[in-house]
């Protein structure tokens, strides 16, 4: 069968957390891995990544949404809205009323489409604040699968993420090990025949209260810093960066 896949979206899917210096923008991810399984099983399969690190859904849309229908794809990932939920305010219904035109034009040009709940983030000390707006969002997603026919990847109710290795340095960005994950759970989704292999964890070390302490406090130094101040300034991590993958290439089973 031919495949042809274009994944959209921001760092999520770009692969922010996954780093790799060989690779554009130097990082790999979920989508790289999860072309390289679609080879496996499907040899005549073709692969573009659109995703850029910052982007908020309006962009998303708009950069994005035609060059990948021009490609004529037969299978679109897309994962957008989690910058925006992250600002100080956000009209989540208008939002999603931009999300739902863009899956229906593209479902329109004729390709399966792959959406993502965002991520539970109840156990986060910082970003729980944001969980009522991501449960809205993930409620109107699931109504735009249902009325498009969409699949669903429900990130939200995958808790292996609740692990820290899950995550990158950052507490923002998965981490290879979470992108790979990612990689077999959106396989697992699309073919019922390709078995998720859970990850085998060994228990955390129990930390101390003073040592988690000082962790929370060079994170904050290092990376929520940092953030804050490009938000208030306006800029984005994304700035100056083009799509890693913007044309359709083959792409082999060992990519991944």
């Amino acid at each position: 069968m031919t495949i042809r896949y274009v994944a959209l979206g921001d760092s999520f899917t770009e692969g922010v957390g996954d780093p790799d210096p060989t690779l554009p923008n130097g990082v790999r991810g979920w989508a790289d891995c999860f072309a390289a399984l679609l080879a496996a099983t499907d040899a005549d399969t073709s692969y573009a990544n659109l995703a850029i690190r910052g982007r908020k859904l309006l962009q998303v849309v708009e950069e994005q949404v035609e060059p990948a229908i021009e490609m004529a794809p037969t299978l679109v990932t897309i994962y957008a809205g989690g910058n925006d939920i992250l600002r100080p305010s956000v009209d989540i219904d208008a939002l999603m009323a931009v999300y739902d035109d863009a899956v229906a034009r593209i479902r329109d040009a004729g390709a399966e489409v792959v959406l993502f709940t965002g991520f539970d983030t109840a156990k986060s000390a910082f970003f729980r604040k944001t969980r009522p707006r991501t449960a809205i969002y993930n409620e109107l997603l699931r109504e735009i699968a249902d009325e498009r026919g969409a699949h669903i990847v429900d990130y939200w109710r995958f808790d292996e993420y609740n692990d820290p290795r899950m995550w990158d340095v950052d507490r923002l960005h998965m981490s290879t090990r979470g992108h790979i994950n990612m990689a077999k759970r959106v396989m697992a989704r699309l073919r019922e025949d390709h078995m998720l292999e859970p990850e085998s964890l060994e228990p955390l070390p129990t930390r101390s209260r003073l040592d988690a302490a000082r962790a929370d406090a060079a994170w904050a130094r290092e990376y929520l810093g940092p953030w804050v101040g490009r938000r208030l300034t306006g800029r984005s991590s994304g700035d100056g960066l083009a799509p890693r993958w913007p044309q359709l290439r083959p792409v082999a089973p060992d990519e991944g």
